[in-house]
């Protein structure tokens, strides 16, 4: 079974708004454990995409932590568990936001700026190319404001849903779809002038 697969696999066991408030004993060990089984994995995986495994092994145990403490705070009417979660790890990332920012920032500066001459390999220009545009699209990603920022990498790293980011952020869903597209929008413009301008 693939990671994907065995995610998805241990999502279906756990239900999608299970009650934590009240779980003493043996209850709250079986209770998070099966959390963490269902979760840990995807919420690890985003967290790396953002800030590196070092940070995201802290994070992730954090995150639970926090869950763990504040469990009398989950309201299932409001969220998924799992959205609560990745509201969670979003909140703690956003401790590490100058390190996330940072490191966006070394990674456009680490990539080649200039293209190779046209004698050298289709596949050496092709990797030069791919560079170039991860460089633009870190940089773009590194200057916008930490809530667009959120949105943006919830959606396309962690998967959430709308209605999952706008739980996990707790901000209406409607907030969440305008500041994505006006980021997908802002993204792509901002790649295609810098295209624009290199081929001058």
């Amino acid at each position: 079974m693939t990671g994907r697969a065995a995610s998805i696999a241990a999502r279906d066991v756990e239900p999608d708004r299970p009650p934590l408030a009240g779980l003493t004993g043996r209850q709250l060990t079986d209770t998070f454990g099966r959390l963490f089984d269902a979760h840990a994995r995807d919420l690890h995986r985003y967290l790396t995409a953002r800030i590196g495994t070092t940070v995201a092994d802290d994070l992730v145990a954090e995150t639970f932590l926090t869950a763990l403490r504040v469990r009398g705070s989950y309201d299932p009417a409001h969220a998924t568990v799992r959205a609560w979660l990745f509201g969670i790890a979003t909140n703690l990332l956003r401790h590490h936001l100058r390190a996330e920012q940072y490191g966006l920032r070394a990674l456009a500066r680490l990539a080649p700026a200039a293209t190779p001459a046209e004698d050298h390999a289709d596949r050496a220009a092709d990797r030069v190319d791919a560079a170039i545009s991860v460089r633009r699209l870190s940089a773009a990603v590194a200057d916008l404001p930490a809530g667009d920022r959120d949105v943006l990498l919830l959606t396309s790293w962690a998967n959430l849903t709308p209605a999952e980011v706008a739980a996990a952020l707790g901000i209406p869903a409607g907030t969440v779809r305008s500041r994505l597209h006006r980021v997908r929008r802002g993204l792509r413009a901002r790649t295609a002038a810098d295209r624009t301008g290199e081929a001058r």
